[in-house]
């Protein structure tokens, strides 16, 4: 048994923090008191180590009688604060604040957690200020604790109460990673994990966003000839784009409570589509040519397209740690546009004449079908959380569109974010027709598209690792958004710069305009899902996406009607639409780069990755 300490200090820190709670408490149960002599020993002495109080002596044992011990929440419940008014980890705008709490051996988890509220509440302020700082319990203090846990009858830190049998905790075969431990019901001991097959999963999600998004541009590199193809015109041809953008607009509300179910069935359903909508489209071109039952596969494809490009932050959320869902949303969200410039560099050289455009369409119905048959095989979530956030219960539909409402740094990534990538497709969907007037061919116009994204996927593929170990979301943003808007205005004047300078000019400003819009995408998408935690991951990233899309259809129609006539020098030049988009694009760079300024620098802390440090915290301290 080890020595009781008379610290005056320790028994004022002990009496403080436990009246404080008494009247609330003690009217919740009768007056009873809650706490038994072994929990307020672990506690008091939780709070001393934790203002160094406390050396290598204990505090004395309470003389309070201990009241009947209510059963323990089961594991992975989390509990709200009293007047929260909502679920998950945080704060939001002063209308969220709630944690995760862990059963503690012997005290009522609703005691438990109005003890740690303050010192709650005092990490996660210090967590936000230095969000990559990792705080660790040093092992002398978690000894200090096992110590004072065996003295008052338990059995120390991760271990089981007495007469509890505590659940073996053993790693699965195909994981590769273990998190720090929490305790479970009991006592037991829950160990967060990651599992090497979420590599299966990621992979398959990469896959279907290149090829939906090769699907979006099967025509428009080739428009002339699936226009001659087809007998109508171009401008007809561009309607298969914006067709395939408003789908995703229409079909979002029905995308994000798919995704609610888990990325799985929203995989699946993605998959279905795609094999459909290919298929259809080949026989359209194949029967007639039929324009219209191309354009119903189209619209199939293009409802196809939600459903795996809001699928990123969820599957990170689901599968990845705070280490790793920067990347593994970068990657498969990138996959998108990776799959736009395939289309753009591959299929002009397989269209030469305008009866190539059935075998064409053959050819890219095929690639589709093989790569979406794997997604019916995937598995559906992890056998065990990898990381507290993943099981935060999160907030409903209806409760998430109120705060995003009201959310001013949702509005100021919002706005730019829709834009960008709206002017993103609309120049994709373009670009020959914007190049062509000047006199370069449909492979030099292909070979442009390209350069803008895979310089885009290079250096995203750089920035992504860089900003998963930093954080630093913010500095991102405003080192990308004003390179973005810049290349906008200097396009203007590229494609005339042929006759002077060869291909040389619009290669280099769209291998700019790529590298910033690209870098950006994945650090947007996943500081949406910090700043709004624990809003689901799915809500934010549709609706970004859907914003986009509905932005790039209406920017197709618009820089269409824009469009010079055939007296214009040159013939059919689409001047005054790079004209619009450079004012657009430069109107909104204002807009991220006011983030955290005008007192709100408080409304910019990394929820997610602070609710998982906290559980960590707590994990290292024990209960």
């Amino acid at each position: 048994m080890a020595q009781r300490s008379s610290s005056k200090d320790v028994s004022n820190e002990k009496e403080g923090r436990y009246n404080n709670h008494d009247s609330s408490d003690n009217d919740n149960n009768n007056g009873a008191p809650l706490l038994s002599p072994a929990t307020e020993v672990a506690a008091a002495a939780a709070a001393a180590i934790s203002h160094g109080v406390v050396g290598t002596q204990h505090p004395p044992l309470s003389e309070k009688q201990s009241s009947p011990k209510p059963p323990p929440p089961p594991h992975g419940v989390v509990e709200e604060k009293e007047g929260s008014g909502g679920r998950g980890c945080g704060t939001m705008g002063g209308v969220l604040s709630t944690s995760e709490t862990v059963a503690s051996k012997g005290s009522s988890p609703g005691t438990w957690q109005a003890l740690r509220r303050q010192e709650d509440d005092e990490q996660m302020d210090s967590l936000i200020q230095h969000p990559t700082t990792t705080s660790r319990t040093s092992s002398t203090d978690k000894k200090r604790l096992d110590e004072v846990e065996m003295a008052a009858g338990g059995t120390g830190i991760g271990s089981s109460a007495a007469g509890t049998e505590a659940t073996p905790v053993g790693i699965d075969a195909d994981c590769d990673d273990r998190r720090p431990a929490s305790l479970g019901p009991g006592g037991s001991t829950v160990t967060y994990k990651v599992y090497k097959r979420r590599w299966f999963g990621l992979v398959q999600l990469t896959l279907l966003n290149i090829i939906v998004s090769w699907d979006w541009l099967t025509f428009a590199p080739v428009s002339a000839h699936a226009a001659r193809y087809f007998n109508t015109d171009e401008t007809t041809i561009n309607w298969l784009s914006t067709a395939f953008m408003f789908s995703f607009t229409f079909i979002t509300p029905v995308v994000i409570y798919v995704l609610h179910l888990g990325p799985k069935p929203s995989i699946v359903t993605a998959a279905s589509l795609i094999l459909a909508g290919n298929w259809i489209r080949y026989i359209g071109c194949r029967v007639g040519p039929n324009f219209g039952v191309v354009m119903f596969g189209q619209i199939l494809t293009g409802l196809a397209q939600p459903f795996v490009l809001a699928a990123p932050t969820r599957y990170s959320d689901l599968w990845f740690t705070n280490r790793g869902r920067v990347g593994a949303t970068a990657l498969t969200s990138l996959a998108n546009p990776f799959g736009a410039a395939l289309g753009q560099l591959i299929i002009p050289f397989w269209v030469n004449e305008d009866n190539d455009i059935a075998s064409m369409v053959l050819w890219v119905s095929l690639i589709s079908t093989i790569s979406a048959l794997p997604s019916f095989f995937i598995p559906a979530a992890p056998p065990t959380p990898v990381a507290p956030s993943c099981v935060t219960p999160k907030l409903t539909i209806r409760e998430s569109a109120t705060i995003l409402f009201g959310h001013l740094e949702f509005w100021l990534l919002f706005i730019p974010f829709s834009i960008f990538v709206g002017f993103f497709n609309s120049i994709s969907s373009l670009l020959n027709q914007i190049m062509e007037p000047y006199g370069y061919t449909d492979e030099e116009a292909g070979i442009a598209g390209a350069i803008l994204i895979v310089v885009g996927l290079v250096t995203s593929a750089v920035t992504s690792p860089i900003i998963d170990r930093t954080k630093a979301f913010l500095t991102a943003i405003r080192i990308a958004v004003p390179i973005i808007g810049l290349s906008y205005l200097i396009f203007i004047w590229m494609p005339g710069t042929r006759d002077a300078g060869g291909v040389a000019g619009p290669y280099v400003v769209l291998a700019v305009l790529g590298a910033g819009s690209f870098s950006l995408v994945p650090v947007v998408i996943e500081y949406l899902v910090e700043l709004t935690h624990p809003i689901s991951p799915e809500i934010t990233s549709a609706v970004a996406w859907s914003g986009g899309q509905i932005l790039g259809g209406i920017f197709i129609i618009v820089s269409g009607a824009l469009k010079a006539s055939d007296d214009a020098d040159p013939p059919y030049n689409m001047r005054r639409s790079l004209v619009f988009t450079a004012v657009i694009a430069l109107a909104v760079v204002p807009l991220p780069l006011c983030l955290g300024l005008f007192g709100r620098a408080d409304k910019l802390g990394l929820r997610r990755v602070k609710s998982d440090e906290l559980a960590r915290l707590r994990s290292l301290e024990g209960p």
